[in-house]
């Protein structure tokens, strides 16, 4: 062969190279700034709002009942109050962190920085939260009206077998959760064993006894009406106690155990490794074969300038090609959706493999791009000096250029996939669409009387959670009253309060009659103290680290102020929150700043009062800045969108969204709290306002979908702003 027919062999096989070797620098980028990156997972679930969907499509789900009550550990709870409760059991943050642990085993193994894949999820979260749940609704709702020095034991043992069944009707039951010596333990415990089959109590009976003898009612509760209940309950308890006793669950032996085929990921892990090889020859290859044109290129530098930039373009073409391609032949999925799964589960599953394949199309694209367009100038810029060479450069500047383009174009395919590849989106209040809305835009779930809880033992509670429960599912204000324990005195009086029934007046006026006399210090309370109370200064600094360890939230407090503002100024700074609290503007018709402006100074606890007004300048009169809508509603039917306090014309509006009849009502509760009652009675209390709402103001925030319509009101303005 001729040596110019060599010659153009070489640069024939070169160009080829340099093309291909363009192409598998796109594609192995992509691949891995995608397929290996924990943050490409985080933001196809963030954008698909996955973790809200899983509550509110998935988990209430009918055809998921069985999922539902495997995350509630077998308890035999009525499916209402699974549904209702599920943010308690599993909180959101709960579920991203396990969701972002496995994410990382996922990644880490398929890059070969883990040996073993361990799909590890810690479940003591789950577990903890799950017996406040029973704790509270198993135990506590009667134990605070039984307020006695010495427990009635016979009630106690009548209300056990009332409660199972209650169960075995399908309802919630009650329990009064008092302290049992050992007689009284057994005594119980045979009370309990005499509903269950009698070849099932000698295997049961230590096992109740010894959770009855430690107070543990709930636990005791369980594990009997689990064998009281169904078939197979033995199997149920014996899985309870096995997942109580334990803090980890190993997904990878359930999915070995269930069928699964895990060779896959091996395969896929080998892959990877090659996939790394591949990258560092295909980037060497691509040097050295556009090196190889340059030398063998026509004579004249400029067309040796063109026949690059078209190699390294041509690679950006067929990696743009091979990107839609791939898009076009896998339908856009990843995998195939059973038909037999629940419709909500492949609604969601579909969707985030949409997005899925989206964000990867995309990067593919982009890296595809970087080098079609440095390709491109160098063909440009060779074709420019040919048609104009004397009011260009020398050629010495410019084969330094096209050495720089070059390799820029090479990089850029290299390198721009991992720096834009997509990653969790910055998250403000829980969402990453509210971050640019301001304050005032915004709509936090408020809880009314947040202190008065089942939890901490009120009489007449309000709420259930404790106050940082109340937080980690979803509470983002609370109403607080502060008060100096009372005199007897000052307690008569204050029992002509409407709020209390009569049996909430006896048992206090019970309590003044012994000896109990006013206590130091600033108290929470309802009304009373006597009837429920919790110390200010330590509930602040739970708030106030609360707030720490959740950096991207916002808390607003709105305090009834019975005490002083100095005395509650100087609460607050014992409490260590000078660093937090937020100062709100002078002027009140000012603009407030947006949730990404407070998170970014690190003041997000805003501080109101119902009467003082500073000195402290964080600590101002909410009725300056908000109105709010009138609250002693005795039925649903009564609730309007009257002015009330604040008068009109505000930046800030208060929904007081609840029932008081004789106490509040957790019936009326779990009527009003539901998504779309609230939802009608925002929009309408806004049209009449003209103003969005801000604060929606609930007894029993886990009853019912408080949370979801305010997420729904949040999710609409963020869609309005764009």
């Amino acid at each position: 062969m001729s040596p110019g027919r060599t010659r153009r062999a070489v640069r024939v096989v070169a160009f080829v190279l340099a093309a291909l070797s363009v192409l598998t620098v796109a594609l192995t980028s992509t691949v891995r700034a995608t397929v290996l990156s924990p943050g490409y997972y985080r933001s196809v679930l963030d954008e698909e709002s996955a973790y809200d969907r899983l509550y509110s499509e998935v988990l209430v789900d009918p055809a998921i009942a069985p999922v539902t009550r495997d995350l509630l550990a077998h308890l035999p709870v009525p499916e209402a109050l699974v549904t209702s409760n599920i943010k308690v059991v599993l909180p959101p943050e709960t579920v991203r962190s396990l969701t972002d642990q496995q994410i990382h085993a996922l990644t880490d193994y398929l890059r070969g920085d883990t040996g073993e894949l361990r799909l590890n999820v810690d479940i003591d979260p789950v577990l903890r939260n799950l017996a406040d749940l029973a704790r509270i609704y198993f135990g506590d709702l009667v134990a605070n009206l039984q307020d006695q020095e010495e427990p009635d034991f016979a009630r106690f043992t009548d209300d056990l077998t009332t409660a199972l069944e209650a169960l075995r009707e399908g309802r919630a039951p009650t329990l009064p959760a008092l302290p049992l010596t050992d007689d009284q333990a057994a005594r119980a415990t045979d009370a309990l064993l005499t509903l269950v089959p009698e070849r099932d109590r000698t295997e049961l009976r230590r096992d109740v006894e010894t959770a009855l003898g430690r107070g543990d009612v709930s636990t005791a509760l369980a594990t009997t009406a689990s064998a009281a209940l169904a078939d197979g309950s033995r199997t149920a308890a014996a899985d309870l106690r096995t997942t109580l006793q334990g803090g980890t669950w190993d997904l990878t032996a359930a999915l070995t155990a269930a069928g699964n085929d895990l060779d896959a990921l091996e395969q896929a892990r080998e892959r990877v490794r090659w996939l790394t090889y591949l990258q560092i020859l295909a980037t060497a290859l691509a040097l050295t074969s556009l090196a190889v044109l340059w030398v063998t290129g026509p004579r004249a530098f400029a067309r040796r300038l063109m026949v690059l930039g078209q190699a390294v373009a041509c690679g950006g073409i067929l990696a743009a090609a091979a990107v839609l391609l791939t898009r076009w032949v896998t339908g856009g999925r990843f995998l195939t959706i059973p038909a037999s799964w629940p419709p909500s589960v492949s609604a969601l599953v579909e969707d985030l493999q949409r997005n899925a394949v989206d964000q990867a199309v995309s990067t593919g694209l982009t890296a595809a791009l970087t080098a079609l367009v440095g390709g491109a100038l160098l063909t440009a810029t060779g074709w420019a000096f040919l048609v104009r060479p004397r009011t260009l450069p020398t050629p010495t500047a410019v084969r330094g250029v096209a050495a720089g383009v070059t390799c820029a174009a090479l990089a850029g395919a290299l390198l721009v996939p991992p720096v834009l590849a997509p990653s969790a989106p910055r998250r403000c209040q829980g969402s990453a669409e509210l971050c640019e809305l301001r304050y005032d835009e915004v709509a936090h779930l408020t809880a009314h009387n947040a202190m008065s809880t089942t939890a901490d033992r009120f009489i007449g509670p309000l709420q259930d959670p404790d106050i940082t429960t109340q937080l980690d599912t979803g509470v983002r204000a609370l109403q607080l009253d502060t008060y100096h324990w009372e005199s007897p005195q000052d307690v008569a009086a204050r029992l002509d309060n409407p709020e209390f029934t009569s049996e909430q007046r006896r048992l206090i006026s019970a309590a003044i009659d012994k000896a109990n006399p006013p206590r130091e210090g600033l108290w929470l309370c309802h009304s009373v103290c006597r009837a429920g109370a919790i110390e200010l200064t330590p509930t602040l600094t739970d708030i106030g680290d609360w707030l720490r360890a959740h950096p991207t939230e916002i808390v607003t407090l709105i305090v009834q102020d019975d005490i002083g503002a100095e005395e509650t100024a100087e609460a607050f700074r014992r409490a260590g929150l000078d660093d937090l609290l937020h100062t709100p503007s002078e002027d009140p018709d000012e603009p407030w700043p947006t949730l990404e402006e407070m998170i970014d100074s690190g003041r997000r606890l805003v501080v109101f009062a119902e009467k003082a007004d500073g000195p402290a300048p964080w600590y101002r009169n909410f009725y300056r800045y908000g109105m709010e809508t009138p609250f002693a509603f005795r039925s649903p039917d009564e609730m309007s969108c009257a002015p009330n306090r604040g008068g009109t014309g505000k930046r800030l509006f208060l929904l007081n969204h609840f029932v008081t009849n004789g106490g509040g009502s957790r019936l009326d509760a779990g009527r009003i709290n539901s998504r779309d009652w609230l939802l009608e009675r925002a929009r309408a209390c806004e049209a009449e306002r003209d103003s969005p709402v801000n604060f929606v103001a609930v007894d029993y925030t886990t009853v019912g979908d408080a949370l979801g319509a305010v997420e729904e009101l949040n999710n609409r303005r963020a869609q309005d702003r764009r």
